[in-house]
């Protein structure tokens, strides 16, 4: 496990809605860049500790030399607040386990994105070697962050919906095609419940080795308060584990969904 409480005042550097109410930053924080894993997250103060007592978890999308990225969408008063946000952040972080990367053991992975579960696949990409991508978005005008994989990986395909850009259907089509003719031996995936369900379930009877970054409300994002609880088995024994501490990257195998 790969953890950190440390709080950073980090530098804002830049700042720019990239789709309707979804926001790109990038802050200078040497500190949490050195130590980032593809996979983790950023526990972040979003305004006044009255108003908004409860940072924001949000995925590390890249980090490289002092700079860190990271991608959210505008759904509440805490995130509405953060994009507004002008010098500095307060970023606790980086927090949870990382997605496992051996390009020795595994020579063919797939990456498999939905909507906004894409952002932290990207730093993911830069760390494989030679991986297929599918990104998985509603629609063209929810499109994001294409040039930036492909610029890091060379099999990159997009799916819609609505099929108003790239491939039309869902993401998981892509993925059950790309079994049937190629050889897979991993597949790392992010996104929403109903997605990652699928992989897990296509994955397991595939009997491909996968790996899921659960996306849960947060209250402490240090494994404290149990409000990120999720289901999973271990030797046929049920348990409920801590998507923050113990994630939020598990294993297929280990989540019940």
């Amino acid at each position: 496990m790969i953890m950190s409480y440390d709080v950073f005042k980090c530098k804002l550097i830049s700042k720019k809605e990239i789709a309707p109410n979804i926001i790109d930053v990038t802050v200078k924080s040497p500190e949490i860049a050195a130590l980032a894993k593809p996979g983790q997250f950023l526990h972040i103060k979003c305004g006044d500790e009255i108003a908004m007592p409860l940072r924001r978890p949000i995925s590390i999308c890249d980090a490289e030399g002092d700079k860190l990225r990271f991608i959210f969408e505008i759904k509440g008063r805490g995130t509405k607040s953060l994009a507004f946000i002008e010098d500095e952040l307060d970023i606790l972080g980086p927090l949870g386990n990382p997605f496992t990367v051996s390009n020795e053991t595994f020579q063919n992975p797939v990456v498999i994105g939905g909507g906004i579960g894409t952002y932290p696949l990207y730093k993911l990409t830069k760390a494989l070697e030679n991986p297929t991508v599918y990104l998985g978005f509603r629609s063209k005008a929810q499109v994001t962050l294409e040039e930036d994989f492909r610029s890091v990986c060379k099999d990159v395909t997009v799916a819609t919906d609505d099929g108003s850009y790239g491939y039309n259907g869902y993401a998981i089509e892509l993925l059950k095609e790309k079994i049937k003719k190629d050889p897979v031996d991993i597949i790392y995936a992010c996104g929403p419940t109903p997605m990652l369900r699928a992989v897990k379930q296509v994955a397991e009877e595939a009997g491909i080795r996968c790996q899921l970054s659960l996306e849960q409300r947060m209250g402490c994002g240090i494994g404290a308060c149990l409000t990120c609880s999720c289901e999973t088995k271990h030797d046929g024994t049920w348990k409920f584990m801590r998507v923050c501490k113990n994630g939020p990257v598990f294993w297929s195998t280990e989540v019940v969904l």
